[in-house]
């Protein structure tokens, strides 16, 4: 009888499955390599500042809430939804497009740029919600036993959606609307999770729905971070056992089942059952040397573009600045097609600014402002050197300074840097993409890394890199996935 979970590494996939299977009744032990846990969901505190390291809001708020109702506790964080959505600075366009659920209201926005702008964005929605509960539960809430399973699933997928499979996201929009600004504003969902819509499938067009019509965009109040603290305290009730600072060096395995795992101290750690928390695809081929997962196979796989992140303390208070950002340049086709395979730091960068403290005070000093900036760069495969990693923060600060009127340089309290590099060593991301495998038609599904070990009966997975993918709710989905998998094929106590 199965009754004792192992989990290696204490992101929000692993967290939320040790809070699922210890409800269930298993007795489950989380190994993280860091000091606390949350993986890139994670803080950062510095001279009185309070920074969200990797995300800063969320989609889909309702997964969360399933994960708690599941095990019969309330949320233990208070979430609020964002209004605006964000905003979105463009070069050489004086008008800052503040973006809205009310689609009136965002209709208002862009007056004279986008014609009849307000039924075409219905039309375009309608389509995407149709994508989004035509798959929600062939696709993306399901487990799969293999290809043909997956196959099978995918036939039953309404056929008019098809043509949504070989277009890519920006042919879509051009279906749709006239307007660059239009066009780039709706596919920014696409390229800062790490893809272009050049070359992003036309089906993610979904998740326009989630942000304007679906859910929206939620922040939780006194920062991201208190997820992880609600889901920890949580599982302190439940008696579960998180080893933190215990990295796993090894794994040990015999007769089509895990056996233990090894930290660096040598400690053999035993049980039942494992789940891995790390990247599906890299830890088969660096602890399982699985052939399909080799350094070159995975390097010839599509990965998402690695984030380059600055966090920075800024004495006074900046005004017109939502606390979501986008500052974009004037050559978006050009930028994105070169992205990906330049080995340089971009000239013009295009980045992201979370102001905080314009939902969350605390997260600053008095009379503070708390900026969390990303620029989405190439990985570490195509650009392994960043020595120039100052002179590309000292761009985007100079550049976001001059866009908002506002002397950041010389009000700056404090500053962290966190290149690919850093992103890599801390997370074990692979080539330090931010958030693993891409999701083009290769990669998604049945045909990404399984969260079911192909050899290894007791082996599961759970994270980005595995089904059903990345973003905050999609894991917490893959954890329901994940125990649904391990309630079926092992008795619980």
């Amino acid at each position: 009888m199965a009754n004792s979970v192992i989990i290696v590494g204490a992101g929000l996939g692993g967290l939320s499955t040790a809070l699922r299977l210890s409800h269930k009744g298993y007795r489950v032990t989380i190994i993280e390599k860091q000091s606390n846990s949350g993986g890139r969901l994670n803080v950062l505190k510095k001279d009185g500042f309070t920074f969200d390291i990797g995300p800063s809001f969320f989609s889909m708020s309702y997964e969360f809430k399933e994960l708690f109702e599941s095990i019969g506790e309330p949320m233990p964080f208070e979430i609020n939804e964002l209004d605006p959505l964000y905003s979105v600075h463009m070069t050489g366009n004086s008008r800052v497009f503040k973006i809205y659920k009310d689609l009136g209201k965002l209709a208002d926005e862009f007056r004279g740029i986008e014609d009849d702008f307000e039924r075409k964005v219905r039309k375009y929605l309608k389509g995407a919600k149709e994508i989004f509960h035509d798959t929600e539960y062939k696709i993306i809430k399901r487990n799969f036993n293999g290809i043909v399973d997956y196959a099978m699933s995918m036939g039953r997928v309404p056929l008019k959606h098809l043509p949504s499979v070989f277009r890519t996201f920006w042919k879509e929009l051009e279906l749709h609307f006239d307007s660059e600004e239009v066009k780039i504003i709706f596919s920014l969902v696409a390229f800062f999770l790490g893809a272009t819509p050049f070359n992003t499938p036309s089906v993610y067009k979904l998740l326009n729905y989630t942000e304007l019509e679906h859910d929206g965009y939620w922040n939780v109040k006194g920062g991201m971070y208190k997820i992880v603290d609600g889901i920890v305290g949580l599982l302190e009730k439940k008696g579960v056992e998180i080893l933190y600072n215990t990295e796993i060096l090894s794994v040990q395995h015999e007769m089509g089942r895990m056996t233990s795992v090894t930290d660096q101290n040598s400690l053999k750690h035993e049980a039942d059952l494992f789940v891995v928390n790390a990247d599906a695809a890299w830890f088969r081929g660096k602890f399982l040397n699985r052939k399909k997962y080799t350094v070159d196979k995975l390097d010839k796989m599509d990965w998402t573009l690695a984030p380059f992140t600055i966090y920075l303390g800024v004495k006074g208070l900046i005004p017109g600045i939502q606390h979501h950002n986008y500052f974009l340049g004037d050559n978006f086709r050009d930028y994105a097609d070169t992205i990906f395979s330049s080995n340089l730091a971009p000239e013009r960068p295009y980045y992201y600014v979370n102001v905080a403290t314009k939902s969350n005070p605390d997260a600053a000093p008095d009379g503070c402002e708390n900026l969390f900036i990303l620029c989405p760069v190439p990985d570490l495969r195509v650009k392994p050197d960043w020595s120039d990693a100052e002179k590309l923060s000292q761009d985007i600060i100079e550049d976001l300074g001059k866009r908002v009127n506002f002397d950041i340089q010389n009000n700056i309290l404090c500053k962290v840097v966190y290149t690919p590099i850093e992103w890599e060593k801390m997370f074990n991301l692979y080539r330090g993409s931010g958030l693993g495998l891409a999701h083009g038609l290769s990669q998604i599904g049945g045909l990404r890394p399984a969260n079911k070990d192909e050899k290894l009966n007791n082996l599961y997975y759970v994270g980005a890199s595995s089904h059903p993918g990345t973003g905050l709710p999609i894991v917490v989905i893959g954890s329901k996935l994940v125990t649904e998998r391990i309630l079926d094929e092992h008795k619980t106590v």
